[in-house]
């Protein structure tokens, strides 16, 4: 029984008792006051009704006819006269069933009234003649009883009535901080960190200031642990100088986004030398070439901002990379890094330059292949001189243009004719069993083509406004698949499809046609989602966890600790980007930040899966990691 019950009950418990006693004390209380009026009532009528008596001189036709007379005039139960020998001479009697009842006869038998008899004597001069006792009758003390006690309980019950919204308001006071209390534990429970205003009241005081100062300390933990795993995110993929991705995470990047089936399609690679960096650190010193180095970093990345950048490293010494992702904003040329580290070398006052060398890499070419082209370029820059710039020649492209218009009908036949299917791909644990199936959606763009994955059509599905309606589709497609195998599916959701105000609702539809799946049912949203919309991300967890869905980040890692309030998003478990987890068996440091990673967030109450894997000793080496799940090619071969 909750506290607050308590407190009504006891408050109930106390109102009906001090109502009952009350009324039980008013009620004893009339009832002896008028059983003492009606005893003096009775003696004072008794000497009265004797003093007439003895005028009558022993005459006892009009002693009878004076009985008679008090009888008719009043309202007495009997009157009785007797002789001195204590013969009854007059008796008088009223019956009880000609009196008008005033009060209900049980209230008469539960209350009785006694009416004690008034007795007198009667005398002639200084002779005894009898006695006369004289009883009023009870009922007009019954009806001012039952008229008295109505009116009684009916202000106690108005009283009653105001000390409740009394305590009504009394009981608000102190629900408000207790449910801000139980609010902020439930919000620990959920991965919320709350502070609350202490409340005035002392005990709730010291209760509130407990809680706050745990959540406080809960949070500076939490952030401490962020802290420690983004040093060593730095470390295992960082260069220490530039702050931009050493050779090893960067060629790990381009690798997984040359295999994604669920990134851009294509895009340009551009590598940058750095000419004569030796004779530069020897004439400039230490210090001003390192100086040099982070300017020109820092160059690389204005160029870059505003498009979808892969990858930005630093391969060694004077050899830098910028990998793109092609997507709806034109990719930067290679003269415009030309032209900015131009000027990086004027504010320097720097005599040498750099070469650029550039080439366009679709998805499925072979990284060493890319990387050749890339490098012959650069080769070749380098045989012009300072600042030149040369672009490789690219695969031909044998895929059909096609407009605007044209892609939002081709999308939307797709859809309409249902020319879809998911993929499956397994998530197992450390036992070898099934976690969940990863379902990336493809569509038959043509009706004669074969399926092709997300990297193709996503583009233009977001410039179209249709993302929506396909990740809707993909989870009425798992939801039938499940029905059908029972085997728990993953799907991902765009971050467009969060931007339709009426896309969550639709789901919650369909899951609540089927709530025996939806806890089968696994929501995958990229880590750029939570970090730039995390209020959409929010709510998705809010409408769609209470039916046992789990909702998840994908392809996370390289920015997990600046998702802001990361605690109180509401996710169940995050999947580490290939880029992240390839070569940890190698790589201590890689290693280390994996761990850290995943012990931050199982101290968070999220599972952690890596995607991506591809050689099965990394795969061992995540367990040991303390990953709870894996999948990639290493996962399908060991199956």
């Amino acid at each position: 029984m909750s506290l607050i019950r308590q407190i009504w009950l006891l408050l109930l418990a106390t109102l009906l008792m001090a109502f009952v006693g009350s009324f039980a004390v008013w009620m004893w209380s009339a009832r002896g006051y008028l059983e003492t009026q009606l005893r003096l009532k009775n003696a004072d009528n008794a000497q009265s009704l004797a003093l007439n008596l003895s005028q009558q001189r022993g005459d006892v036709t009009a002693m009878e006819l004076t009985v008679a007379a008090m009888f008719d005039t009043g309202f007495y139960q009997r009157i009785t006269l007797k002789d001195a020998g204590g013969r009854v001479v007059v008796d008088r009697e009223m019956d009880a069933r000609v009196l008008p009842r005033q009060a209900p006869q049980w209230f008469v038998r539960m209350m009785p009234v006694q009416s004690a008899p008034g007795v007198a004597q009667v005398s002639n001069g200084w002779r005894a003649v009898g006695s006369v006792e004289v009883v009023s009758h009870s009922s007009f003390a019954h009806a001012q009883l039952w008229q008295g006690a109505i009116q009684t309980a009916g202000w106690l019950g108005v009283l009653g009535a105001l000390s409740g919204l009394v305590a009504s308001w009394g009981v608000a006071r102190i629900r408000r901080p207790l449910d801000g209390v139980v609010g902020q534990a439930q919000a620990l429970m959920d991965r919320r960190f709350v502070t609350l205003p202490e409340p005035k009241v002392p005990e709730l005081a010291r209760l509130g200031g407990a809680m706050n100062t745990m959540v406080v300390r809960l949070k500076a933990l939490f952030d401490e642990q962020a802290a420690q795993v983004e040093l060593l995110r730095q470390q295992a993929h960082c260069d220490p100088l530039t702050g931009l991705s050493h050779r090893r995470h960067f060629m790990a990047q381009l690798t997984a986004l040359l295999d994604s089936e669920e990134r851009a399609t294509h895009g340009a690679l551009y590598l940058i030398r750095v000419l004569d960096l030796t004779g530069i650190n020897r004439t400039l010193g230490h210090r001003h070439t390192d100086a040099l180095l982070q300017r020109i970093a820092k160059a690389l990345g204005e160029v870059s901002s505003g498009v979808t950048v892969s990858a930005l490293g630093r391969l060694n010494g004077g050899d830098f990379a910028v990998c793109l992702a092609g997507g709806d904003v034109p990719l930067p040329e290679a003269q415009h890094y030309a032209d900015a580290l131009r000027r990086a070398f004027a504010e320097h006052a720097v005599q040498g330059g750099v070469v650029v060398g550039a080439v366009a890499w679709r998805r499925g070419m072979r990284m060493h292949q890319l990387l050749a082209a890339a490098d012959s370029a650069l080769a070749l820059a380098e045989s012009k001189g300072v600042f030149s710039v040369e672009q490789a020649l690219s695969p031909t492209d044998q895929t059909p243009v096609r407009g605007e218009d044209e892609w939002r009908r081709v999308l939307h036949a797709a859809l309409m004719e249902r020319r879809v299917q998911l993929g499956a791909f397994p998530v197992v644990d450390a036992q070898r069993r099934l976690v969940h199936m990863e379902c990336p959606m493809r569509l038959q763009l043509d009706e004669a083509g074969e399926p092709v994955s997300a990297a193709h059509w996503l583009p233009m599905a977001m410039r179209t406004g249709l993302t929506s309606q396909i990740d809707e589709l993909a989870v009425v497609l798992a939801l039938e698949g499940m029905a059908q195998d029972h085997a728990s599916r993953g799907v991902n959701v765009s971050p467009a499809s969060l931007l339709d105000s009426s896309f969550v609702p639709r789901l919650r539809d369909h899951l609540l046609e089927s709530p025996q799946l939806a806890s089968r049912l696994w929501l995958e949203v990229a880590e750029p989602a939570a970090i730039e919309r995390p209020d959409l991300v929010h709510e998705l967890c809010q409408q769609l966890r209470p039916l046992g869905v789990r909702v998840g980040l994908e392809h996370a890692g390289e920015r997990l600790t600046r998702v802001e309030a990361l605690f109180e998003v509401g996710l169940d478990y995050i999947k580490l980007d290939a880029a992240v987890v390839q070569g940890v068996a190698q790589d201590a440091s890689r290693a280390a930040f994996v761990t850290a990673t995943a012990s931050m967030l199982h101290g968070l109450g999220l599972q952690v899966y890596a995607e991506g894997v591809n050689d099965a000793a990394d795969m061992s080496a995540l367990w040991q990691c303390g990953v709870d799940g894996v999948t990639g090619p290493a996962v399908r071969l060991a199956s």
